[in-house]
């Protein structure tokens, strides 16, 4: 394989230009064409991954597959927080709905390879290396696009309904979705030099 000519500019660009934007933000009852979905998961599958374990996975939640994980997480929610006393009617309807307003959801998950014996530090980074990937993408087709934690994420209950062991972890929701508006989130960071020591 020869080396690739890669344009740095449209690089820094892209990595630079990389937003959050959530559901507030999204355009409804305008869905994303899968073709791009699939080139979004494509890309994500070429994250680093030492010993090519590749741990990370993905369930894409799409037109009536959004209601199913809108309803199975709000009464997932409903029946630990009665339990605990701490219902909120508010937090039952934002799990049902909020899904409903995105183009697809796809849930980030993280399958250990125990017989890899790799630091699970280095699966989660590479299952989040791959979020890059999706981010950088979606970004690259003008998408808004977020990476959430809430929801069933850390809930040990919902892993039977997500196919997963005891050894591995549900990362979030990646939710996807085209802008409501051509204005673009401006981000700021502080210097670099702030964070950075070198040694010579």
């Amino acid at each position: 394989m020869e080396k690739p000519d890669f344009n740095i500019e449209e690089v820094n660009k892209i990595i630079r230009g990389r937003r959050s934007m959530f559901v507030a933000q999204f355009k409804e009852n305008d869905p994303v064409d899968d073709s791009i979905i699939e080139e979004i998961l494509e890309n994500a599958n070429w994250a680093p991954t030492h010993k090519l374990t590749e741990p990370w996975r993905f369930t894409v939640f799409t037109g009536e597959g959004l209601k199913k994980l809108g309803d199975f997480q709000a009464e997932l929610y409903k029946e630990r927080a009665t339990k605990s006393g701490n219902f909120m009617e508010a937090t039952y309807q934002k799990l049902k709905e909020n899904p409903l307003k995105a183009s697809h959801v796809i849930l980030i998950k993280m399958k250990r390879d125990l017989k890899a014996n790799l630091p699970v530090m280095e699966e989660i980074a590479a299952v989040a290396m791959a979020v890059q990937n999706m981010y950088l993408t979606a970004t690259a087709h003008g998408l808004a696009c977020y990476w959430g934690t809430g929801g069933m994420t850390f809930w040990p209950e919902a892993k039977e309904w997500l196919e997963l062991g005891e050894e591995d972890l549900m990362m979030g929701y990646f939710y996807v979705a085209k802008p409501a508006t051509e204005r673009w989130p401006e981000g700021r960071r502080k210097p670099v030099e702030e964070k950075t020591q070198w040694v010579r």
